[in-house]
């Protein structure tokens, strides 16, 4: 997330980065840690930005622990439908494991079940068919990021969505997608 954080405050955002342990934590730990996290901020609004299962994990800090500062949160490439790559990589011991307690829960619906967090969200999905998850499962219909399909990555509470030919990995790197969260977050719509 270096990049998009760099390319952030420059736009005039001040930026704090939160890590998880996605692989031996599940949603609703992470999502504590990240409610301590952002309680610590001396900041009257929290805007929220979260990378593929990062965006997942701000949905569950709604879930678990509702009462938030004022924002908006923008999501890029998040599997808010799921995910057909980890769904078979998952019918494998290594890759169950390597994987984690995060993504475990999200195959297993948890994030189906939670209420739309009362922000306005936007949602970034990419087309750009290139990456690991084309060449662990083929079958990966397009459009895709090379890991997710356009489907799996909207979130129908968004108020808006937006499509651009960027990868999964190469979104965070994105002059073009960096912008367009800035101009989410400052405006709550995506440049046209």
């Amino acid at each position: 997330m270096f990049m998009l954080a760099r390319r952030l405050r420059r736009r005039g955002f001040t930026v704090h980065a939160f890590s998880y342990p996605s692989v031996r934590a599940d949603l609703s730990a992470n999502a504590a840690r990240l409610a301590r996290f952002l309680d610590a901020l001396d900041a009257a609004t929290v805007h929220l930005v979260g990378h593929s299962l990062g965006g997942i994990l701000i949905r569950a800090l709604f879930h678990y622990h509702p009462d938030r500062k004022p924002g908006r949160i923008v999501t890029l490439a998040t599997p808010h439908g799921g995910s057909r790559v980890a769904l078979q990589l998952s019918r494998h011991a290594f890759w169950r494991w390597a994987m984690g307690k995060s993504v475990a829960q999200l195959l297993a619906g948890a994030a189906q079940e939670w209420p739309a967090p009362p922000r306005e969200i936007g949602a970034i999905c990419g087309t750009r068919s290139i990456g690991l998850g084309r060449l662990l499962y083929r079958g990966l219909p397009r459009p895709n990021d090379g890991l997710l399909t356009v489907k799996e990555s909207a979130y129908p509470a968004a108020r808006e969505h937006l499509v651009l030919p960027v990868s999964h990995t190469g979104m965070m790197f994105s002059r073009t997608a960096a912008g367009q969260v800035a101009d989410f977050l400052a405006a709550g719509k995506f440049r046209k």
